[in-house]
């Protein structure tokens, strides 16, 4: 195994510093002529002068941890500076999910930033639900994503879908066909991949298709005929006609619409055709007024595609910028990889608290406020995101601590009873309901000569490396004033459980503590 001494840079620095100390420190003077010089005599040694006394330092109450702004990233950054590129006095923006599957903590990102940016500058967002593939879309995901856009405190200004504007699409292709800007191709997948210079474009040479010089009345009719069912999926797709020698693959002639034989969920079987992502994106933008239309920076190759496809059919062009997406390491993130988790009964269902979806998430107790503070922590840019877990984690809980009270929760209580405390022993403890800021107030809990810890901070026999209550071992109650120190304890015969534990309380004689003698502090404290 290789020495990371030798491979960090900050570890290797520290370690040649060291070891040029240590040559400096050892280096063997010359010598000088062989004649010794004298000696000068020693001084005497001043006085010893008694140490002062340490001061004790006053102890400082914790402050309150001071709250992001939660409108940080509007303030600065990448969002205000797509704001300043194009101010306007009405903002619109749009979260378009495709009702594929639930949300996840990446998405959590996008309806931050969609929703929060329309907010910020008192504008308005759209949920548009992208339903151009009925394969894939079930009713209980469309459900899922508004209930979870409202869980993290947004409402929608309108609710829509692009099925809504299926037929001014329809309109759109048939134009973009009269101007010489779409073909139809009946092509194989093979083929169009050859096309386009094979496996990623760099197995051969990009080729233009044999059908894109085809007259227009031609590829109208052909279209048409796609419509009216005379082509069975992937026989036939209706293809922009861009620019094939274009460095962009998102400029390859890409496919506007395919046939699929599959009812729609709101449509019906009205269609027979679809229209892409590709084609129904950017128009859909323009049909709702966007005025900034923002995605993730898979999709930055696709801007030009997006405001080619606006001009070559005459329609608005709103500004789509891209932002790095937010990816959450040590999980699985992808909808079809959590499809295969559910479906495989590896997981109980989209809600099960070991997955990151947001109703899973939900279900664990994580308040929405906290998936939002953990996004404006994190900040905007067009850098990718990739953040492990236990950063999330960090910040739901520097969450908690600022929004609510804490408590103390026993999940499997056993009594303890303190013999040398009379039986009508009260005393209120004070205990504070944030221990970093005074504001949240205290609560009184009664202690008495019986109490209740919980049953894993007890042990029958003890050992070293366990610091809670055990036989003749002390522990202090949180905000009690002396320790308990545990003498015996009785189980149940039939389980072997403990049912009860005695212990002695520490409290010191009253001539010693007038003496002022202290008790000895216990190692550790614990919830009761």
């Amino acid at each position: 195994m290789e020495d990371s001494s030798k491979t960090d840079p900050i570890a290797l620095a520290e370690r040649l510093k060291t070891s040029e100390d240590l040559r400096n420190a050892q280096q063997i003077p010359e010598k000088s002529s062989p004649a010794k010089a004298s000696k000068p005599p020693k001084a005497s040694k001043p006085a010893k002068q008694p140490k002062p006394l340490p001061v004790k330092k006053e102890k400082v109450p914790n402050a309150p941890a001071v709250p992001v702004d939660p409108q940080s990233m509007f303030k600065e950054g990448f969002l205000k500076s797509v704001f300043n590129e194009k101010p306007s006095s009405k903002v619109v923006t749009r979260f378009p999910p495709e009702p594929n599957g639930y949300l996840h903590i990446g998405h959590s990102k996008a309806i931050a930033i969609n929703f929060g940016f329309a907010r910020y500058h008192d504008g308005v967002c759209y949920l548009r639900f992208d339903d151009t593939n009925p394969e894939a879309e079930e009713d209980k995901y469309f459900t899922a994503i508004e209930n979870m856009v409202q869980w993290l405190g947004f409402t929608p200004y309108k609710i829509t879908y692009s099925s809504d504007n299926f037929d001014k699409l329809y309109e759109l292709a048939e134009i973009l066909i009269q101007r010489d800007g779409a073909y139809v191709c009946t092509c194989t997948d093979t083929e169009i991949k050859d096309q386009r210079g094979g496996e990623r474009g760099t197995a051969g040479p990009r080729y233009a298709c044999p059908h894109r010089n085809r007259p227009t009345s031609e590829s109208l009719t052909e279209f048409r005929a796609m419509r009216d069912g005379k082509y069975k999926p992937k026989e036939a797709f209706l293809r922009m006609k861009q620019d094939i020698t274009d460095g962009n693959p998102q400029m390859w002639d890409l496919a506007a619409y395919r046939v699929l034989d599959k009812e729609h969920h709101r449509t019906g079987d009205k269609w027979r055709i679809y229209p892409t992502y590709d084609f129904t994106h950017c128009l859909c933008d323009s049909f709702e007024d966007i005025s900034h239309s923002l995605c993730t920076t898979e999709f930055t190759l696709s801007r030009v595609s997006y405001e080619w496809l606006c001009d070559a059919v005459s329609v608005y062009k709103p500004m789509q910028r891209e932002y790095g997406r937010l990816n959450l390491t040590g999980t699985v993130l992808s909808k079809r990889k959590l499809l295969q988790l559910v479906t495989g009964k590896h997981v109980r269902s989209w809600d099960d608290p070991r997955l990151y979806t947001l109703i899973a998430l939900r279900r664990r107790g994580i308040p929405p406020g906290a998936i939002l503070a953990f996004v404006n922590e994190l900040g905007v840019s067009t850098a990718l995101t990739n953040i492990q877990i236990v950063r999330f984690e960090q910040s739901v809980r520097r969450y908690l601590e600022q929004t609510v009270p804490r408590l103390m929760l026993l999940l499997d209580p056993v009594p303890v009873i303190i013999d040398n405390l009379p039986s009508d022993h009260m005393e209120d403890i004070e205990l504070p309901f944030s221990p970093k800021d005074p504001a949240f107030g205290t609560h009184t809990v009664p202690f008495t000569k019986t109490v209740f810890i919980d049953r894993s901070d007890f042990r029958e026999v003890d050992s070293k490396d366990f610091f809670r209550l055990a036989p003749g071992k002390s522990v202090g109650l949180l905000k009690v004033p002396f320790p308990i120190t545990a003498t015996s304890f009785e189980k149940d015969e039939a389980s072997g459980a403990v049912t009860a534990i005695h212990a002695t309380y520490e409290k010191p004689p009253a001539a010693a503590a007038e003496e002022g003698t202290a008790f000895k502090k216990p190692k550790t404290y614990i919830q009761w």
